[in-house]
């Protein structure tokens, strides 16, 4: 199975300071996420203007701490 990221998105007309920008059309992004990854905990947020994806580990794949006991 593949596992496919897309982002898609549309830039539309903006004014800034009084000015207008004209910023306009479609996007689009795409990417395979690797095995090891929890797609069911992916994040994505927009503030500002910025988007933030988080794809977290799964937990699986996450290294873990083995304590060593002394005889």
């Amino acid at each position: 199975m593949r596992r496919r990221l897309t982002i898609t998105g549309e830039l539309k007309e903006t004014e800034r300071e009084g000015l207008f920008r004209r910023r306009t059309g479609h996007f689009e992004y795409r990417t395979t996420l690797p095995r090891n990854v929890d797609t069911d905990k992916i994040d994505a947020r927009l503030a500002s203007g910025v988007l933030t994806v988080r794809i977290p580990k799964a937990e699986a794949a996450k290294p873990r701490r083995i304590e060593i006991s002394q005889q």
